[in-house]
């Protein structure tokens, strides 16, 4: 297998963190997003959608998208699960990685490229007020997190998982996209501090 790999990137961390997680090892090949290398004629050919990551397998097949990667992942080194094992883990897990990917993630997502500059001639058109308004979904989706974490450790449940890593870079991607998590939000603040400090979560540090 090759990971074509962008990096610090959010949706490349997350498969960073997840292989790191379940000490998996693959070749990796680097990927310059900041100089477009991710829209080249190799890696167009593998995913024509022009993101990343990307894990060519063996037989030179390509999984392009994020969660699906992670799925791959599983499936095939089923030790330390990050995805569930029973029936009920599986789809509680699938659940709130869901919630804090279409609640949080992508509404930090479009607040960052709607607002920086730097997503200028990356996501056009920019749309200020739209990004204004994923700064606010971004707010409430935090608050929504923060009073469904008073009652256990992980955002699924009592155990790591997918949904608490994509909910690590999301909450770190807050500073990019300058979006302050309020300090009075006890609970999601102890789980971001906690998920910080994973030995997986220092060797992908941003």
């Amino acid at each position: 297998m090759k990971l074509y790999d962008g990096g610090k990137a959010p949706n490349p961390r997350r498969v960073n963190l997840f292989l790191a997680e379940k000490g998996v090892q693959v070749e990796r090949i680097p990927v310059d997003m900041g100089r477009l290398e991710h829209k080249g004629e190799e890696l167009t050919k593998l995913n024509p959608l022009q993101t990343l990551p990307v894990l060519e397998l063996d037989d030179g097949s390509a999984l392009t998208e994020t969660i699906a990667i992670c799925r791959y992942i599983e499936e095939t080194h089923p030790e330390n699960p990050l995805m569930g094992s029973t029936a009920k883990e599986k789809a509680l897990i699938e659940m709130w990685q869901r919630r804090v990917e279409l609640q949080l993630f992508y509404a930090v997502a479009h607040a960052f490229r709607h607002l920086h500059p730097a997503m200028k001639t990356w996501e056009v058109p920019q749309v200020a007020d739209w990004g204004e308004a994923n700064k606010d979904k971004a707010l409430k989706a935090c608050e929504f997190l923060n009073t469904e974490l008073a009652d256990r450790e992980f955002i699924a449940g009592d155990s790591f998982s997918i949904a608490d890593i994509t909910l690590l870079v999301a909450l770190d991607f807050c500073r990019l996209a300058k979006i302050k998590v309020p300090e009075n939000l006890s609970n999601l603040n102890r789980l971001h501090q906690a998920l910080k400090e994973r030995p997986a979560s220092i060797a992908c540090a941003l």
